[in-house]
């Protein structure tokens, strides 16, 4: 059902919950499970929570170094997160998204949905490579949920979506946009040149430029940009660049 769609585990560290995030997966439809630098990972510890129903989805997991590698095939990335403010603004919760990413995986793009590690979730550096943020709503006082709940949440929300779509009208395609989207990958090599040129003129403040550029980050995530598109902006980074320096 969910061919596109992958789970992503930042740094997991207990084997068991693992497992039980493979079975959620099975649950809901979802084959790709994909694990970044896990903490002393016993596949046989996970595969006794997994049972029978995410044996498949276990024994089929993809290590991944770090979460740009996980990440680079993708189109489309969704982060959760317990904390807000500061490096994490303007987060949706599972319910408001699943429609959109529905829709996405209809157009034949690539989703990722990362979870963080159990003690701290993901940091700030992590939630930073990540087009949207997710929070799920929780009682006062106990916003923290097991890994393997929360990835149940996220793909039944999901599962829920795809069982009762919302009518949308087809999108008329974007004029002088040909080819396929940007992946994760090229999209972080546009968002450097854009920091970069931006730095230039001195619209981003040089005190710690990364928070800064992170309302410019969010605005082109929400964003189906081509490759062509991508081309476009890179040149324009250049070009400002360019004439930056000869200013200077």
């Amino acid at each position: 059902m969910f061919d596109n769609l992958a789970v992503v585990l930042c740094r997991p560290k207990i084997s068991e919950n693992v497992g039980a995030a493979a079975r959620a997966c099975a649950n809901m439809g979802c084959r790709s499970l994909i694990l970044v630098d896990p903490v002393n990972f016993d596949r046989q510890r996970a595969a006794a929570l997994a049972t029978g129903k995410g044996a498949d989805v276990l024994a089929a997991v993809r290590m991944a170094h770090d979460l740009p590698e996980a990440l680079a095939g993708f189109e489309k990335t969704y982060g959760t997160t317990a904390r807000l403010g500061g490096w994490r603004k303007a987060p949706t919760t599972p319910e408001k998204a699943a429609p959109r990413i529905l829709s996405q995986l209809s157009e034949g793009l690539r989703v990722a949905l990362v979870f963080g590690p159990e003690q701290a979730g993901l940091t700030n550096e992590e939630t930073y490579l990540l087009g949207t943020l997710l929070t799920i709503p929780t009682a006062p006082g106990a916003s923290s949920l097991n890994l393997a709940q929360a990835v149940l949440i996220v793909l039944y929300e999901c599962l829920l979506a795809s069982k009762n779509p919302t009518p949308r009208a087809p999108k008329p395609p974007k004029p002088g946009t040909t080819g396929r989207l940007v992946s994760h990958a090229e999209q972080e090599t546009l968002f450097d040149a854009i920091q970069e040129s931006l730095l230039a003129i001195d619209f981003l403040k040089t005190g710690n430029p990364d928070y800064w550029m992170l309302p410019v980050r969010r605005f082109f995530s929400q964003r189906d940009i081509s490759r062509n598109e991508r081309n476009m902006l890179m040149g324009i980074c250049r070009q400002i660049n360019w004439i930056a320096a000869k200013r200077k």
